[in-house]
């Protein structure tokens, strides 16, 4: 009888003893945290992005050379997976995230100078505006890869630096003549904007 009492009292000692032993486990699974993967970067900086464009802390020319650097580093990883049955090696994870890493910063260091995008309460400047919101929401959406938004912020540029060009000629005005040419080049830049939003390149699913 003592004997069955010793065995059932070990056997509930054990019991209550097991239950802490496990809670005293580190949670392997929550206190891991994976680093972001190169998809995610890319996510992140184009989202990024994307903001600056919208609230004006970009300009056309500085989000045309983010995109530029964003889709040469899009066709550098291109290269590597095809290198190798498309995966990338330990080295190229550390090149590509370092690559990343700078941009991060140039992205930062643009966002933050005293270079913004001014609009103006007209006509003109509420087309640019409107192609600008239009073109932050195709990068959002993934509608836009890097290399056509470098194309279509270019072209943007292109056309804020000849707005400039007739206010210099003007003491600061557009004639109507002005306002009927920047019009007929955003005509054309809405409709480039457009058919690079539906076509079949997409960054995202």
């Amino acid at each position: 009888m003592k004997t069955r009492e010793l065995i059932l009292s070990g056997a509930a000692l054990i019991a209550l003893c097991v239950p802490s032993a496990f809670a005293q486990q580190p949670n392997t699974s929550t206190t891991t945290t994976d680093p972001q993967s190169i998809a995610q970067r890319k996510d992140n900086q184009q989202d990024r992005i994307a903001q600056g464009v919208d609230s004006g802390q970009l300009t056309a020319g500085e989000t045309k050379n983010l995109e530029t650097k964003e889709a040469g580093l899009n066709k550098e990883e291109h290269t590597m997976r095809s290198e190798d049955d498309g995966h990338l090696t330990a080295a190229d994870r550390a090149k590509l995230n370092n690559q990343q890493n700078r941009l991060s910063n140039r992205i930062y260091d643009d966002k933050h100078n005293a270079n913004v995008a001014h609009y103006g309460n007209n006509e003109v400047g509420q087309r640019r505006e409107n192609q600008q919101d239009r073109i932050a929401q195709g990068i959002k959406s993934g509608q836009l890869t890097a290399g056509e938004t470098a194309r279509l912020e270019g072209q943007q540029q292109s056309i804020n630096r000849e707005d400039a060009a007739m206010r210099r000629a003007n003491g600061g005005t557009l004639t109507n003549a002005d306002k009927a040419a920047l019009n007929h080049r955003q005509n054309n830049a809405s409709a480039n904007i457009y058919n690079k939003k539906h076509n079949a390149a997409h960054t995202r699913p």
